[in-house]
């Protein structure tokens, strides 16, 4: 592998890296109003009332960017809130 190649496989995963993703919870007939907002709380860094507007907008909308950052930080987070049965995805 010559020097130009290793510095675009350097630069594309450096992108990646800095690369800004939306965490988007979607809106479901299981989960309270409280489970969601506490959640919110707890792993996005929400304060109550970001929380409570985030859980409105998803119950009437149907879906609500919770949270942006990098792939890596927001797979994590997603994971989480999954297993306490939150439907996420990643875009």
């Amino acid at each position: 592998m010559n020097t130009e190649t290793l510095k675009k496989i350097i630069s594309q995963e450096k992108d990646e890296n800095q690369q800004q993703y939306h965490l988007v919870l979607f809106n479901d007939d299981v989960n309270t109003f409280e489970h969601v907002i506490d959640l919110l709380i707890k792993y996005c860094n929400q304060d109550a009332i970001q929380a409570e507007q985030c859980a409105t907008l998803v119950h009437f909308k149907g879906r609500c960017s919770v949270k942006k950052g990098v792939y890596k930080d927001l797979s994590s987070i997603a994971e989480i809130l999954a297993v306490n049965g939150l439907t996420v995805e990643i875009n």
